[in-house]
């Protein structure tokens, strides 16, 4: 186990320079720590133990207000004195814990060598900490340790123990604004929610805002302004250093991510969202969950203030509203002229913030004028029914929808074989199409399913497009034949149609043809980059054309399943075959590169030899051409499939996109780095995109599925695979996954039992299928039949049981069903041995975070209930988005399987 760093019973121990006095090992997990470690545990077990400490209540309870930051409250203080200290860190004495957020644990400590009393807030990085992570930690704690303002708690000391980060700062004797809030809404009768009398309110703000202004003018963001970040009993701001917002008062350009749009607009906001909940005794936006809160922030206004509290004036309203404004412009200039206005709002003097929007001097002039407002409305009406008139006669031509899908050419020649011949014809035209950015072009993967259907008003509802291309391809000799027609989908009119017979070497000029036709059909607007594009042949050999048309289909959308995996190699085969006759035709090394990927990516060669081998063929690719967008976005897959660099291929796929701006695999890999960097909305909004381009992608509509399922949001998610069982009506497995939604989503496990009988009645072969075994197992845990869950296990394979993405063998499932009947000793012995499986996936793969968090929950099941959450919780801290793949996993929670 070296290459794993000594993977322990539930810790890892990374030997580190920072840790240069290490010579003992943790009490608990068994990882080396300093030599004058307190009580023998590492930082990680110190941590847990003060988390279990919080959690026993001996401190203080859940709804503590001083929890989330180093604020002690007065019944605090009592409790406090009373207490022994538990722990040493280094130069401080830990008291108490007095909060938690959700970074690290904020402790009352005494500093030993100045015997003061501080608030110590230590960063949960451990073992896993890079120095990138270290030095920006240090970087940002020594900016904010520079601010000098009686609004803002002082930083101390800043420093790093064992690879995790801490700092001291002053300790508070206050409480936190929220607390305030909720104190008056329990004290209410009712127990409604209870706004700050307004002047108080806006007095507090007013002091708030000089001080994030103050920030600002020293070059730091807070980016988290909250009522728990706020301490109303001294007016202070407190600052955490790796903050992420928090979703009812972050500023919608936050919430999509995009750090480089983040200015002192953002914390504007948040102050506006803080004087909206006391105002209101509302935050502006609040949803049933995380991903509900965000989207309302993103695609809602916030409720007029005065509708929750009638004594809100309408110049208090209109500033508050000012700040909560979706773009950033139109928010106040800086957290200072907030304050001014404020300010001159408390003086009864004018403010500058006023309502500009249409409607709002819409309502005012009409008030003023309501005899010509009612003139005006009648000519508007009149205008309004002589328009539609026009328009629905055809003295005027209204504009046509640009949506197309290019289906497949049928192949008239005698020879089957050609058929690739026609595919090839199709696919260029699509090609060359989809470089338009004024045309929305549906991708080949959904419109080559329509090969042999005519009915071209069903295909342009199902695809969501106004017009379809259709064809067919006759090669006989050196000749060619082709007959093209573009249709309207909506009235099945043949909109335009031509023939073209020529030597089979015209055929890409022929293509160029009928991509121009359309383009002036459909009046699209091209620019010369658009048109030039068009223009180009991928190759002059047509034999080395025929090559990669072939291997195409080999390698498109989808993992790799057993059996196919002589197809890449085809694929890779027929690619060199290409290449080697016309050693410039960029698509084919493009398309090499992304067989080589999937090959190294699906684990079917995973060396640094195949990893070349894609490598070699986009330099190729990107010395033919620099600009090309194929190159680009084979570069982004390689370097997302190669190397886990979601940073380096971002920016490539930014470049894709500026010539292919319809195709669909941009926007599917743009929304899986923003899925492993937890930017949900981001991720949504491009898979939406891509489905789109790609409406009959089931690939493209799992992975939809999955991040709505992750966030939440089961009606969103069952819908995502409704479309999936639209056109896959009889896939087996996504049957069983929308059952089994109903699970999480509605508590309900009668459509699952329901829909296995089913499959069971009509297909007892199906009871073979590593989905169906899944089910079985499923269905006998959730209902705790020990005996059934007993007899699917017996019947699984000895490794990778389910098909399962952690890779678990049958040892794995056998210790859940120990644990089941209550025998711990039989659990405790499968678990060994699926650790030891687990281990040797593992150190094949030290790089992939899903096989290290397996470990961490095999350990689980090896402890009492509950035990072993740390230890993943540390191992996913590896690569945190590594446990979530592009499929979705509907079986019951792990853990709470593994608390039974």
């Amino acid at each position: 186990m070296k290459e794993l760093g000594a993977v322990q019973d539930g810790e890892r121990a990374v030997s580190s320079p920072r840790m240069s006095s290490a010579s003992r090992v943790c009490r608990k997990c068994g990882a080396e720590i300093f030599a004058d470690a307190s009580e023998g545990l590492c930082t990680a077990c110190l941590f847990e133990s003060g988390l279990n400490f919080l959690a026993d209540g001996s401190v203080a309870g859940g709804d503590d207000p001083g929890r989330d930051e180093g604020v002690v409250t007065p019944n605090r203080r009592k409790a406090t004195r009373s207490e022994k200290p538990f722990a040493d860190f280094g130069d401080y004495e830990l008291l108490e814990v007095i909060g938690r957020g959700g970074q690290g644990v904020v402790y009352r400590a005494r500093q030993k060598s100045l015997n003061r009393t501080v608030a110590l807030k230590v960063i949960a990085l451990g073992h896993w900490a890079t120095d990138a992570h270290l030095k920006r930690f240090q970087r940002e704690a020594e900016a904010a340790a520079s601010l000098d303002h009686c609004g803002i708690v002082p930083i101390y000391e800043v420093g790093e123990r064992d690879g995790s980060c801490y700092f001291s700062m002053k300790l508070v004797e206050g409480g936190q604004l929220d607390a305030v809030v909720k104190s008056a809404t329990a004290d209410s009768s009712c127990g409604e929610r209870v706004p700050t009398p307004i002047r108080q309110a806006v007095e507090l703000i007013v002091k708030v805002a000089r001080t994030v202004h103050y920030a600002h003018e020293h070059g730091i963001l807070h980016r988290d302004i909250k009522p728990g970040n706020i301490l109303e009993t001294e007016s202070t701001v407190t600052r955490t250093l790796e903050v992420l917002g928090t979703p009812s008062y972050m500023a919608p350009e936050q919430a999509l991510g995009d750090n480089n749009a983040l200015n002192s607009a953002t914390d504007v906001y948040g102050l506006g969202g803080v004087l909206y909940q006391l105002l209101t005794g509302h935050p502006p936006f609040a949803g049933g969950t995380t991903y509900e809160t965000i989207k309302l922030l993103l695609d809602t206004e916030p409720r007029q203030p005065r509708l929750w509290n009638p004594k809100i004036d309408r110049d208090l309203s209109t500033i508050c509203l000012k700040c909560l404004e979706k773009d950033p412009k139109r928010r106040y200039s800086s957290a200072l002229a907030l304050a001014e206005d404020l300010e001159r709002w408390l003086k009864h003097e004018p403010i500058l913030a006023r309502h500009t929007g249409i409607l709002t001097r819409g309502k005012k002039w009409v008030r003023r004028n309501p005899t010509g407002a009612l003139l005006t409305v009648s000519l508007v009406a009149l205008a309004t029914a002589a328009a539609w008139i026009v328009w629905k006669t055809e003295f005027i031509r209204h504009p046509l929808t640009t949506g197309i899908a290019v289906l497949p050419f049928e192949n008239l020649s005698d020879e089957r074989e050609h058929e690739f011949f026609a595919d090839g014809v199709q696919d260029d035209i699509l090609t060359k199409l989809g470089k338009i950015a004024d045309l929305k072009v549906i991708s080949r993967t959904s419109v080559m399913q329509y090969r042999d259907k005519q009915d071209v008003r069903q295909i342009g509802n199902a695809l969501q497009v106004s017009h379809v291309l259709e064809g067919t391809v006759r090669r006989s000799g050196g000749k060619v034949h082709i007959n093209a027609q573009l249709v309207d989908t909506r009235t099945d009119a043949s909109i335009w149609a031509e023939e073209y017979e020529r030597d089979l070497n015209d055929v890409f000029a022929i293509e160029t043809e009928v991509a121009q036709s359309i383009v002036g059909h459909l009046r699209a607007n091209i620019s010369a980059r658009e048109k030039a594009a068009m223009q180009e042949w991928p190759t002059k050999d047509l034999v080395a054309y025929d090559l990669y048309v072939r291997a195409r289909p080999l390698i498109e959308w989808g993992g790799v399943k057993p059996g196919t995996e002589k197809d890449l190699f085809q694929a890779v085969d027929l690619l060199n075959q290409a290449i080697a006759r016309d050693s410039a035709f960029l698509l084919a090394y493009c398309w090499l590169a992304r067989a080589h990927d999937t090959v190294y990516f699906q684990d079917v060669d995973r060396t640094p030899d195949r990893l070349e081998l894609a490598n070699s063929a986009i330099t190729s690719a990107l010395r033919l051409k620099p600009d090309s967008g194929e190159a680009h976005l084979a570069l982004a897959v390689h370097l997302y499939w190669g190397y886990f660099d979601y940073d380096r291929a971002r920016p490539e796929l930014a470049i894709a996109q500026r010539t292919l701006p319809n195709n669909p695999r941009i926007s599917f890999f743009s929304a899986l780095i923003d899925h492993r960097q937890g930017r949900w909305p981001n991720a949504v909004h491009s898979l939406k995109r891509a489905s789109e381009l790609d409406p009959r992608n089931a690939f493209i509509l799992n992975a939809l599925s999955v991040n709505y399922y992750f966030v939440r949001a089961y009606q969103q998610c069952g819908d995502a695979k409704d479309r999936v069982l639209a056109f896959e009506p009889n896939d087996v497995r996504t049957r069983l996954e929308r059952a089994g939604l109903e699970i999480p989503w509605r508590g309900d496990i009668r459509p699952f039992r329901a829909l296995i009988e089913r499959i069971l009645a009509d297909d007892p072969a199906q009871a073979e299928t590593p989905e169906m075994k899944d089910a079985l197992f499923n269905l006998a845990y959730l209902e705790r039949d020990a005996v059934a869950a007993g007899r699917a296990v017996a019947a699984l394979p000895e490794k990778n049981s389910f098909n399962d993405d952690f890779g678990y063998g049958r040892a794995f499932w056998t210790g859940l069903v120990a644990r089941m009947k209550g025998d711990p000793a039989a659990a405790h012995a499968a678990f060994g041995i699926a650790r030891a499986e687990q281990e040797q996936l593992a150190r094949a793969r030290p790089d992939f975070g899903t096989f290290l968090s397996g470990l961490g929950l095999i350990d689980a099941g090896r402890r009492p209930a509950g035990g072993g959450t740390y230890a993943s919780r540390k191992r996913l801290a590896r690569r945190p988005g590594d446990c979530l793949q592009p499929g979705i996993d509907l079986r019951v929670d792990r853990g709470t399987r593994l608390g039974h």
